[in-house]
């Protein structure tokens, strides 16, 4: 439920999404679709956007494909319409790096990184942005995740996350997106512990499946709020999306 503070400072709409890019290719890494992910990005009209998979810098790409951008993935994507964008490197290799990023239409004052890899398997991150809102009192956590495969992995992340989440004023909305590859849907039961609800499973009784895109199975990603006065999933065109990611984006509307 939110505060009485939240209800006291006014109200402000803003729209998420949350996709893992996929480095900018289709399933398999058949075909490099970036610049049809930012025609869609624009499309959605998503006030903030929670990116995983999002590269930073590939040389050999950039050698290869005539398509890749000048700039990084995330600033690619931001183009004009984003005027502010966060990265955190998670995963570093000869060719370059890969990770999180957060895109806002508002200006991000504050950005960290936490490396919350287990073991040198997978390289993870726990992207945290402050969001300065123009008619919003507190600024806005936004925060970008991408966890592990693994269970075990999955639940240190999750204790990890809601460390930082139980950091936070607690007049401050909390905005919580990306991939959880919670396949055994227990992220939701772990969060309440740190007050976080998913925007999915209070509205449709059950969080969506997102993974494979084409005919999704399993639930992997989420996007999950604390402190707001409402939020509603968003509905997207899934004939648009389906073909550019191995995930299905989520959107979600949210009243601050």
């Amino acid at each position: 439920m939110p505060s009485q503070d939240a209800h006291a400072r006014g109200s402000a709409t803003v729209k998420l999404l949350t996709v893992n890019v996929h480095k900018g290719f289709t399933l398999f890494n058949r075909r490099f679709i970036l610049h049809e992910l930012r025609s869609a990005l624009r499309d959605a009209q998503p006030d903030i956007v929670f990116l995983q998979e999002v590269i930073g810098s590939h040389h050999r790409h950039a050698r290869r494909l005539a398509a890749w951008p000048a700039t990084s993935q995330y600033e690619f994507l931001a183009d004009s319409l984003w005027s502010d964008f966060a990265y955190g490197r998670n995963a570093v290799y000869p060719e370059g790096d890969h990770g999180n990023a957060v895109l806002s239409r508002w200006p991000i004052i504050e950005h960290h990184n936490y490396d919350v890899s287990v073991g040198t398997h997978e390289s993870r991150g726990i992207l945290h942005s402050q969001v300065r809102h123009p008619d919003v009192a507190d600024d806005m956590h936004v925060v970008c995740v991408h966890l592990g495969l693994r269970e075990a992995h999955r639940r240190a992340q999750l204790n990890q996350l809601c460390t930082l989440v139980n950091k936070i004023d607690n007049n401050a909305p909390v905005l919580v997106g990306g991939d959880f590859n919670d396949w055994r849907r227990r992220a939701s039961d772990m969060l309440t512990d740190c007050s976080m609800r998913d925007v999915f499973r209070s509205t449709l009784g059950r969080e969506p499946r997102t993974f494979p895109a084409r005919c999704p199975l399993l639930a992997l990603d989420r996007i999950y709020v604390r402190n707001v006065i409402s939020a509603r999933p968003v509905a997207l065109a899934s004939r648009v999306w389906r073909h550019l990611s191995d995930h299905a984006p989520l959107a979600a509307e949210v009243r601050l």
